[in-house]
């Protein structure tokens, strides 16, 4: 069995045993939503989603007053896709194309899509530059890529250093590919794809003690230099 057909197989357990949210509320939605631009990111656009996990975020989208001319929602997981597009077809939320697809070998021709999103996934893939180079070939010129993911230069990041030393794997909810990104890296990546950065934001400061985390909101509001600390990052780009 080769590395991507156990990762595969990792992860079409792991959702199998996940519920579908219909929120799309969680940390990285609230920060992704602040820098999508529904007028020209949505409305009446080619949209990817790739990663869309179970699809609480491309059934949101779908959902907009103005949705997407054409809205892919698609998962390296068959069972993820599976449960998203059950979940619509009963919400009777139609307007997506579910399929089950490889971010870092897309099936899809070059300049494809005027909007790529995706949430919480390069963390998660063997190659990340790999997945970066394939989402800026789908995107067309001028398009747009959002994209979030775990920024370790952050208090979580000190905590995965304290597993490394106790010679303890970190796992983020029990995932197996689990990147030590960081906000500067995913800003960096983006840019060796060929697209130019446009913003790169972050959220969530947490001190980690026995226990609940405790998060300091008051952080979030001074992000001029606490973004690069955030436990949740976004980059926003632009294909050229």
């Amino acid at each position: 069995m080769t590395l991507d057909q156990r990762t595969r197989e990792a992860y079409e357990v792991w959702h199998r045993s996940l519920p579908v949210d219909d929120e799309a509320d969680m940390p990285w939605h609230r920060l992704l939503r602040e820098h999508l631009d529904l007028s020209r990111d949505v409305a009446d656009r080619a949209v990817l989603e790739i990663g869309c996990g179970r699809g609480d975020l491309s059934r949101w989208l779908a959902s907009r007053p103005s949705p997407p001319r054409r809205l892919v929602a698609a998962d390296f997981a068959g069972s993820a896709v599976s449960k998203g597009a059950s979940y619509a077809r009963r919400r009777n939320l139609g307007g997506i194309d579910w399929q089950v697809a490889d971010i870092t070998r897309l099936p899809y021709l070059d300049d494809t899509f005027e909007t790529v999103v995706s949430c919480e996934t390069v963390e998660h893939v063997p190659h990340p530059e790999r997945a970066f180079h394939e989402l800026a070939r789908v995107l067309k010129p001028g398009g747009r890529l959002l994209l979030t993911t775990p920024n370790y230069l952050s208090t979580t990041g000190l905590y995965r250093a304290y597993l490394r030393l106790r010679g303890r794997r970190y796992q983020e909810a029990g995932q197996p590919v689990n990147n030590l990104m960081m906000l500067p890296w995913t800003r960096s990546l983006a840019r060796r794809a060929g697209l130019r950065v446009t913003a790169a934001d972050g959220i969530g400061h947490f001190i980690l003690l026995p226990g609940p985390p405790i998060q300091l909101h008051f952080l979030d509001r001074r992000r001029f230099f606490t973004r690069w600390f955030g436990l949740y990052s976004i980059v926003v780009a632009e294909k050229p």
